[in-house]
């Protein structure tokens, strides 16, 4: 299977002719009987030798985070044990200072070492070998790895002090702040798809720590409700981000759709977790009936949008509610004994219907829409210019 960034590869090489290309792509869609745009297409696996590097990727970048940890750990001890009974208060806090300068300084080295592996295996497996799942976990290792990295230093250098939760939380926002940097620096260097969403969720932190490091410690401990709408905002934020990546390809054919789905499927569980936490719904407690009928109500606007951008990130990332409500309702109306095979089978019905139809329900919705609107969605098959 060629990706629709190949064909467009093998064009610009002369390999293939624009208009074998064009061909080629409406022959798929003849067979398939659905337009490309439908298909939602992303790189993930090639082929079983993508599977087998990433297992061998995934081994070597623990064996750099153990060895890393175990340098920090050698570099800084752990302090010699003390008698809590009768230490002093100065033994205690330099017993806790110095635990926390080795944890500390483990995760750092752990990190560094993480970092320094996943580039040069990026070099070879990703710029040379465009391997799309080992190109992932590099990705996600390397600007994971920097964040860690610099999220280690940071504890070590301000210690386990005082107005720890103002300091850390600035310190946090400046660790995504590297880790976004070190998102672009990859992106100009490999230009991997998910790495755009790796960046634009590094700012989201940068972005969310540096409010909370504004509001103070009591924000920090006792704003729940608050940091869940800081997330939903930067949902948001990062879903207009991935339109206007869907805008800039409505016939899905280059690279620039393969970032704009990462960045789908990082905003659709930043915008759905607050919605149905506010319903009550992960408190672990009983909903109601009226929060369940509206966590389904939700879902159904949410498929409306998902058919709308077709994009089926916001439906997956709202399953697990939906499921959590329906089980609630049929246990209600007495389903006890089958409420989670009703469950089961309402969605799966509906999923499954859904996905067989999508096109034809797709179109209905999108011509519904204003003209204006139509002309920057994604096209279909009865709105292709």
């Amino acid at each position: 299977m060629y990706s629709q960034d190949e064909i467009n590869s093998a064009i610009a090489a002369g390999a293939l002719t624009q208009e074998a290309a064009d061909a080629l792509r409406a022959h798929v869609v003849q067979v398939r009987h659905r337009p490309v745009t439908d298909e939602e297409h992303f790189r993930l696996i090639n082929s079983f030798n993508d599977i087998f590097v990433a297992i061998g990727i995934v081994i070597m970048l623990l064996a750099a985070g153990a060895i890393g940890q175990a340098i920090g750990g050698g570099i800084f001890p752990r302090p010699e044990a003390i008698d809590w009974a009768v230490a002093s208060d100065a033994e205690i806090a330099s017993y806790r200072q110095g635990t926390w300068l080795r944890e500390s300084m483990s995760v750092a080295f752990a990190a560094i070492l993480v970092a320094a592996t996943s580039w040069p295996l990026a070099e070879f497996f990703t710029r040379n070998r465009r391997m799309a799942l080992p190109s992932i976990i590099l990705l996600v290792a390397f600007v994971g790895a920097v964040f860690a990295g610099f999220v280690g230093l940071s504890l070590a250098m301000i210690g386990n002090g005082e107005n720890m939760d103002r300091v850390g939380a600035v310190m946090i926002a400046l660790s995504g702040l590297f880790a976004a940097g070190a998102a672009w620096l990859h992106w100009r260097r490999f230009m991997v798809p998910i790495t755009v969403a790796a960046g634009a969720a590094a700012c989201a932190v940068t972005v969310i720590a540096l409010i909370l490091a504004a509001l103070g410690p009591k924000v920090i401990d006792d704003g729940e409700s608050l940091i869940l709408g800081l997330v939903f905002i930067a949902g948001l934020a990062i879903f207009a981000f991935a339109m206007r990546w869907d805008m800039s390809d409505r016939e899905r054919s280059t690279r620039r759709s393969d970032v704009a789905f990462w960045l789908h499927l990082l905003a659709a569980p930043m915008i759905a977790h607050p919605i149905f936490h506010a319903l009550g719904v992960t408190d672990g407690g009983t909903i109601g009936i009226g929060g369940a009928l509206g966590v389904i109500a939700i879902y159904v606007l949410f498929g409306i949008v998902a058919l709308a951008i077709d994009r089926r990130a916001l439906l997956v990332s709202a399953l697990a509610y939906v499921l959590a409500a329906l089980t609630f309702l049929f246990d209600e109306f007495g389903a006890v004994e089958l409420n989670f095979a009703l469950t089961a089978l309402v969605i799966g019905s509906a999923l499954l219907t859904l996905s067989a139809f999508w096109s034809p329900i797709r179109q209905k919705v999108v011509m519904a829409l204003p003209g204006d609107v139509q002309g920057r969605l994604p096209a279909t098959a009865l709105a292709t210019a």
